[in-house]
Order: structure tokens, then sequence, then C-alpha cells
């Protein structure tokens, strides 16, 4: 069948519709499940969350083993043969049910195929996802940035990438408050996700562990990359994260140029409200009472073993009394 020919299909398919009751048209209208093979369905591009091949993956597997896939994917034609018919689709919401139906070894996956265009793409698979639990800040940075680019592009922006973000009204709305009205998010805390896309990837990572609060995150994230750099190292030298209050300094010296690593040294070596006091020692204090083979880690785990037999003797000493 020609591209031309089922055009000729579509308008057939609407003339017999004319005819049909409320309730035959209503299932005529309704979504079409088709089993579609997984070879022929690619990742969404730059698909913003990660699949993880963890516990829940395997308790998905699980259950798609016993019970089959219970909700289809969503996917999108993305090319077409010359008969007209999609020959490959995007993902746009399903890759962990595929990601398991693979590992399964299974050829086909139910499935949702509709005519988006690539913001719409966007907007549904932003949308879909969120209801996930545990979502990364890093997720919601790049799937908020992506929304609302999308947002702005249906609206004929040609800025998307400027900085700062400037938001533009659609429907009564600014783009930032509909990027996170399915998540119930302000679009000030949407505006602050965003930011973190200028992390470097090492700060945006400890965002993600929790090494660093996220609001502290956003703050750093004005910092130019060089300086970014530069704090990393002087972290891991110290062994320390800043605060919220150490990192809008961090941000304001930045923006009057004034952030010199002498600087990020003397911020950060300022005692926190909740910061506990350490116990530290150098290797050489160290390395003096332990074999020349030692390595840190053995030095370490020996200390731990010193110190829990010290303890103990301690508490027997105290029982004999």
């Amino acid at each position: 069948m020609a591209k031309f020919e089922k055009i000729d299909l579509g308008l057939k398919e609407a003339y017999e519709e004319l005819f049909m009751t409320d309730k035959g048209r209503e299932e005529f209208r309704a979504p079409k499940v088709i089993d579609i093979e997984i070879s022929k369905i690619d990742d969404f591009e730059n698909h913003p969350f990660n699949v993880k091949d963890d516990e829940e993956m395997t308790k998905l597997m699980e259950s798609i083993a016993q019970h089959g896939v219970l909700s289809p994917v969503v996917v999108r034609p993305k090319t077409y043969g010359d008969d007209g018919f999609p020959e490959r689709y995007e993902m746009i919401s399903g890759h962990r049910r595929m990601f398991a139906c693979k590992k399964l070894g299974l050829e086909k996956i139910p499935s949702i195929s509709r005519e988006l265009s690539k913001e719409e793409a966007i907007i549904t698979m932003a949308d879909s996802n969120m209801y996930r639990e545990n979502i990364l800040p890093s997720e919601k940075a790049r799937v908020y940035k992506m929304k609302l680019e999308a947002l702005n592009s249906q609206g004929k922006r040609t800025d998307l990438t400027s900085t700062p973000l400037v938001s533009k009204s659609i429907a009564g709305f600014r783009t930032n408050e509909l990027v996170g009205s399915t998540n119930n998010e302000s679009r000030e805390q949407v505006r602050r996700y965003i930011r973190l896309n200028y992390l470097i990837p090492e700060l945006l990572q400890m965002a993600d562990e929790n090494k660093i609060a996220f609001r502290p995150a956003v703050e750093l994230s004005y910092l130019t990359e060089k300086e970014q750099y530069q704090l990393l190292e002087i972290m891991e030298v110290e062994d320390c994260t800043p605060s919220l209050t150490q990192s809008q300094k961090f941000k304001e010296l930045s923006r009057n140029g004034k952030l010199t690593t002498e600087k990020m040294s003397e911020i950060l070596s300022q005692p926190k409200a909740n910061q506990k006091e350490k116990i530290s020692f150098s290797a050489d204090e160290l390395r003096q009472y332990f074999p020349k083979s030692y390595t840190d880690n053995e030095i370490k785990e020996k200390m731990v073993c010193l110190a829990a037999q010290y303890k103990a003797r301690l508490d027997r000493n105290r029982d004999a009394r």
C-alpha cells in the first residue's frame, strides 16, 4: 500500500465513523493494543531516565514471566516503509518493561502506537515517567529541561538555550508551571532542578548520591566549569562538602569575579552548624607502625580492629569493678 493509499484508507475510516453509534465511535477511537517486535523499537532519543538492572527489575521480570505485560508500552512510528506502514518505532513510555522483556528473551511486546510530534512525544514521555518513585535529581533536571523546551517549542520559542531560562505564558500558564504540574512542583522548584544541568558530572553525581544536598547543589551550578572543578579538588582534600550558606558565598564571589581557590578553602574550613568534629591522621603518622607491604585499606581495617579490641578491654575492666 502506497503512502497516498494510506491517506485514502483514513478517509474511508472517517466516512464509516459517521454512521456509528456513540458507543461504537468510542470503541473505534480507543487506542488499539498491538504486539510489536522489540527489535523494531528504538530507545527514546536522549532518554533522561536510567534503567537499572536491580531488585525492582528482577521483580518486574518475575511478574512478566508469570502474568505477561499487564500495561502496554507506548510508542510512536519513527520511519515508514514503501507500503506506508511503520518500519521502526520510538519508545515513549515503557523502557523498563522492554528491558525486562529483552532479558526474558521475548520477541514482541504489547504496544499502543500513537502519531506524535517530537514535542508531543517529549511531553508524553516526561509525564508518563514522573509517577515513578526514587527519581534522581539528575533525572528530574534532564526531564524538566526537555519538557520546558518542548513546551516552548510548541509556543514557537527560538531562545530555548538562553540562560537564565525565561518563561512564556501558554494558555494562561507560565511554561515552567506547566512543566511541574504533573508532579505538583512550583515553577521555582522546576527552575532549581533545571539549574542542576549546569553542574559538572562529578558534582551532579554527588547530588544524586545525596553527598551534596539539593539546595547547595543548585547554588554551585552558578559557578563556572573551571571553578566547579577547582572546588571539587578542594572538597576531596578537605573531605567535606559545602553547606547552603557556603555555596551561596561561592555563588556571590563567582558572580563578582572574586572566587579563588584560596577563598574556597577559607570558606570550606569554616565550621558548619551540624558538622561533627573529625579525628584525622596523616598517612606517615600511621605507616610507621605497620609493615611496608600494608595497603591503606589494610591499615584502616587493622585500626578499626584494634579500636574494637581496646573497647572490649575497657568494658571487661569496668565490669570487673
